[in-house]
């Protein structure tokens, strides 16, 4: 092999190489990020925060295509399928209700959830070690909460008798929700006055219309499209005095009274790993589902003063977090 044919080859090699580098530095993920709005925009920090925390930086490594449903359930599939038609790389959904529309709608791409209830229960996944399948995620405690903080608020409001719920009947994780509170109320003799909505302007005009005297809290049952209007609730429930228990610990700072539950931000967080490996090849049926289970209570002393609500030292002395 003479002079030049070493140096053509090397020159070929040194472009190939120049080449092959440039096309793995091109190379940026798109994931689909389907989710109700409002307070979960808190996951999708998480998520961002714990890609970053893998060395995965958005615009660098992925690209978000986000659909914000605005608590419209109905519009799960379309935008899933809007998604997958775009040949996105994998779809991150958040609540148990739109990952089942999503899972419903779409055929090939992998899911990355967030689910608030029992992911084998509600037909996400076959168990929590072997998902099987094309989702895994993580599943945040919450619809397991209810009694717990029914337990709660009737420790600090000791003459609770009525708490009213707002939930989608067309929701059946909502529903089950529902069912679950009505066996621990009536142990505490508190009276669960339910309101059915089936869209946000329902939900609205429900919380409108309330009369303070026909309840003495608004408790939170885990249905996403009333989650996404959290602030809505928390403003009119504020303006009738009346107290609001919630399941989510960010919400609290934002006007609610307590809270019971997990940080959405880490729910977030959390999942960062699960899209960090299904993107680098990994099987979502091959990826455990995990829980995360770190529970805080978060009481807000300036919403209680300002609607006459006195939260027991022995309370404040159990939070986590007290909000002056």
């Amino acid at each position: 092999m003479n002079k030049k044919t070493v140096v053509a080859l090397l020159a070929t090699w040194l472009m190939a190489s120049v080449h092959l580098a440039q096309a793995q530095q091109a190379k940026v993920y798109r994931v689909g990020v389907i989710f109700e709005g409002g307070p979960f925009y808190a996951v999708v920090d998480g998520l961002k925060d714990g890609l970053r925390e893998l060395d995965f930086e958005e615009g660098k490594h992925y690209v978000l295509e986000i659909r914000d449903l605005k608590g419209d359930l109905k519009a799960a599939e379309e935008a899933a399928r809007s998604l997958e038609r775009q040949k996105v790389n994998l779809i991150y959904v958040v609540s148990t209700s739109v990952t089942t529309a999503v899972k419903r709608a779409t055929a090939e791409l992998p899911i990355v959830f967030a689910a608030g209830s029992d992911p084998v229960v509600a037909g996400l996944v076959e168990s929590f070690a072997t998902p099987g399948g094309r989702l895994t995620g993580v599943h945040y405690v919450q619809a397991d909460l209810t009694a717990k903080r029914l337990d709660i608020l009737k420790e600090i409001l000791p003459k609770l008798r009525r708490v009213v719920i707002f939930y989608n009947p067309g929701n059946s994780s909502a529903v089950a929700a529902a069912k679950s509170a009505r066996e621990p109320a009536a142990r505490l003799k508190v009276e669960i006055v339910e309101r059915q909505v089936a869209s946000v302007e329902e939900l609205r005009q429900g919380l409108m219309a309330f009369n303070p005297q026909d309840g003495d809290a608004y408790f939170f049952i885990n249905d996403a499209m009333v989650t996404s209007q959290a602030q809505f609730i928390i403003d009119a429930a504020r303006a009738k005095k009346l107290p609001t228990m919630f399941a989510e610990t960010g919400i609290v700072a934002k006007g609610a009274l307590v809270s019971y539950g997990v940080s959405y931000y880490e729910v977030g967080r959390m999942s960062a790993k699960y899209v960090q490996r299904v993107l680098a090849g990994s099987r979502p049926a091959s990826l455990p589902v995990e829980s995360l289970s770190r529970i805080g209570l978060v009481v807000n002393l300036k919403t209680a003063r300002e609607i006459g609500v006195t939260i027991p030292q022995a309370m404040l002395l159990r939070a986590d977090k007290v909000i002056e």
